[in-house]
């Protein structure tokens, strides 16, 4: 067990050579200090993937299960700490830290676990010369780079899967979350994960760019910003090295006429300011009626009032701190931008008085937003809401496909068919029909600049295969 700043390398932690700061999101203050891998760090954690690789690439998906299941109990026992240290780290309110940062995880690996299991290595097809067989096998080394505003989560989303189709891990986590990434270090240290089998090394944008071109690396996937996705893609697209990228989104929340908007509302309390406003798939873009934008308008703002700005570790809290200053000036520059647009600012808009340390925004709705503004088409990353007045389903539709982001999106009516249809007719990666919860079950990406691939669900698992054919003369009982 560890802490502070280390990397984990081979099964060993060891002392990180350079060290940044972790800065708790709600004081302002340090909370402990993290590692900023280097060049040569990095360089032993991929050589420590390539010499696990063949072993673990080789044993039974039902060895690499047992072991992935011991992985998932040795995180379930760690989460209660590993919740608040993430709450602590990002200014993710608990309530939503507890089942993100410390069910969750645990959850997705025992899926995994369970599903490789289930899952055929080789299946047979006839041919016109016999028949061939279709085999699965690990794509190898993976670098999975994650983002700060779910750590846990969105770093099982891709160790869970690449793990049980037998591939090994570069983990890079971000500068901002590297304490909580150690997290993963000590369970599969508990769990008797073979050395070299998972590496972590945070470290910041220059590590994840030495990480993505290296030479031994056969897969990326990563999840962040759009610009840095772009990035990473023209690094793959040139090495032909397989990538998924779940990039950024702005979202549109469609209400349909025919909606019950108490219970919109209550929904979009989730859908639109989860996390502090630092979700890729919040609903953001508020498309409402013209024939009830009024009502539409006074309801928003009436929930945006009731909402507890505050603390992340108090179970009260709806909206706590972002991640850092720097977050929050990039947040309040957009809000800037509202205000100098035509839009009228109805709520919110600044820091919060009563919030003298830490990096809190106030949550904040624009009306009368044209759907070409800045902060119509931008992806902010904080607690900021577009309303958008509209006429007629169609129009509603074109709204929310006039963006080059499409990775959710939500719609809300009291005709579940209706609702059905709108949803189709959505250019996007997924749709919430009066809600939006992710099915870990369910493949979840995006289209457009929102990203290539798909994570979660079989094809999730689907990702970290490569497929080969082996042509055989004869019939298939040979």
């Amino acid at each position: 067990m560890s802490t502070g700043a280390e990397i984990f390398v081979d099964g060993k932690f060891l002392k990180a050579d350079r060290v940044q700061p972790v800065i708790e999101a709600a004081t302002g203050e340090p909370l402990g200090d993290g590692a900023s891998a280097t060049e040569a760090e990095i360089d032993a954690a991929v050589a420590a993937a390539r010499g696990a690789l063949a072993q673990w690439q080789s044993a039974s998906p039902d060895h690499r299960a047992e072991l992935l299941t011991a992985f998932a109990a040795a995180l379930e026992r760690r989460a209660r700490s590993t919740d608040e240290l993430v709450s602590r780290e990002n200014g993710m309110p608990m309530s939503l830290s507890r089942g993100a940062n410390g069910r969750f995880p645990a959850a997705l690996v025992r899926y995994y676990a369970q599903l490789i299991t289930e899952t055929p290595i080789e299946e047979i097809r006839p041919s016109m010369i016999g028949h061939t067989v279709v085999r699965r096998e690990a794509v190898g080394v993976v670098a999975a780079i994650v983002p700060w505003n779910y750590p846990q989560a969105l770093a099982a989303f891709k160790l869970a899967p690449a793990l049980a189709a037998g591939c090994t891990v570069v983990l890079k986590a971000a500068p901002e979350t590297a304490l909580d990434a150690l997290v993963f270090a000590q369970a599969a240290e508990e769990a008797g994960l073979p050395a070299g089998v998972l590496n972590i090394v945070p470290g910041g944008a220059a590590a994840g760019a030495y990480l993505v071109s290296h030479p031994g690396v056969d897969k990326v996937t990563f999840t962040g910003s759009t610009v840095a996705g772009r990035a990473i893609g023209e690094v793959c697209g040139r090495l032909l090295r397989p990538v998924t990228l779940e990039l950024g989104g702005k979202s549109a929340a469609i209400i349909l006429d025919d909606a019950d908007l108490d219970a919109t509302v209550a929904g979009l309390r989730n859908a639109s300011f989860v996390n502090n406003g630092q979700t890729c798939h919040l609903s953001s873009r508020i498309l409402a009626p013209r024939s009830r934008y009024g009502e539409v308008l006074d309801a928003l703002v009436g929930m945006v009032g009731e909402l507890n700005v505050g603390d992340p570790l108090d179970k009260s809290t709806d909206i706590g701190p972002l991640v850092s200053e720097r977050q929050r000036e990039r947040v309040l520059g957009y809000i800037g931008s509202g205000k100098a647009s035509s839009a009228k600012l109805v709520a919110g808009g600044s820091v919060p008085a009563g919030q003298p340390r830490g990096w809190f925004v106030s949550p904040t709705v624009f009306a009368d937003v044209d759907n070409s503004d800045r902060i119509a088409q931008e992806e902010i990353f904080g607690p900021v809401l577009a309303v958008i007045p509209y006429d007629g389903d169609d129009e509603a539709v074109a709204l929310a496909n006039d963006s080059e982001f499409g990775l959710a999106g939500t719609v809300w009516s009291t005709d579940d068919e209706r609702a059905i249809e709108i949803a189709r007719a959505v250019r996007t990666g997924t749709v919430g029909i009066n809600d939006y919860q992710l099915d870990f079950r369910a493949p979840f990406g995006g289209v457009k600049a929102s990203g290539i691939g798909r994570e979660l669900g079989p094809e999730g698992l689907d990702a970290f295969f490569a497929l080969k054919s082996i042509y055989r003369v004869g019939p298939a009982d040979d």
